[in-house]
């Protein structure tokens, strides 16, 4: 895992106490999900969920296979996907390599895939904006996390899925082209990242 990836989850590990104990009730429903997948050695497929697949979904997907490394989870994958298909906004991208990962455009398109790396002998994230029934998604066996309100309500009904959980964020575009705009994508990254570190932590 990159250098300062690492530090940044050895900080953010050490900060677990600044979660409400009603976010954490909620979280560990997720810890409950990947433990049981754990204990009966079975793939372990997290996909995070919110309306454009564009800024909150991915930073959920990164940072799940993240927290997944550097708790020592084995056999997790994680994918994002949305309601309607756009593109990984540039300032959330941004905010990534701004903590420490490597992001390189695999297919440049209007809806370019990239690939994320948060280390040099780790698998990367491949990274595009989809609807959540996307074939590159898993269909089957996996939990649907959802990390905004307005795709909690939009999608009623997962096909597949075992776990459909809300854990709710606020949207980081309300900041777009504001002085605010670099500030608020990097605390929206960290707080999904403090929150995914939070899940995996508890993983025996």
């Amino acid at each position: 895992m990159y250098k300062k990836i690492k530090s940044t989850c050895d900080d953010l590990s050490q900060q677990f106490q600044t979660i409400s104990s009603e976010r954490k009730a909620l979280l560990e429903k997720i810890s409950v999900f990947i433990q049981l997948k754990k204990d009966a050695n079975l793939p372990i497929q997290l996909m995070y969920v919110c309306t454009h697949n564009s800024r909150r979904s991915h930073f959920g997907q990164i940072w799940g296979a993240v927290a997944a490394a550097y708790y020592s989870v084995e056999n997790v994958t994680t994918f994002s996907g949305g309601t309607e298909a756009t593109a990984f906004n540039i300032n959330a991208i941004n905010a990534l390599k701004g903590i420490g990962f490597d992001v390189q455009t695999k297919e440049e398109t209007t809806n370019p895939v990239y690939e994320v790396r948060f280390g040099d002998v780790l698998n990367p994230s491949i990274c595009f904006s989809k609807v959540y029934n996307d074939e590159f998604n898993p269909s089957t066996n996996f939990a649907a996390i959802m990390t905004c309100g307005d795709a909690e309500e939009n999608c009623p009904f997962i096909p597949g899925v075992e776990l459909r959980i809300g854990t709710t964020y606020n949207d980081p575009k309300e900041f777009d082209g504001t002085d605010l705009q670099d500030q608020k994508y990097k605390e929206r990254s960290l707080q999904i990242a403090l929150e995914t570190l939070y899940v995996f932590s508890l993983i025996k």
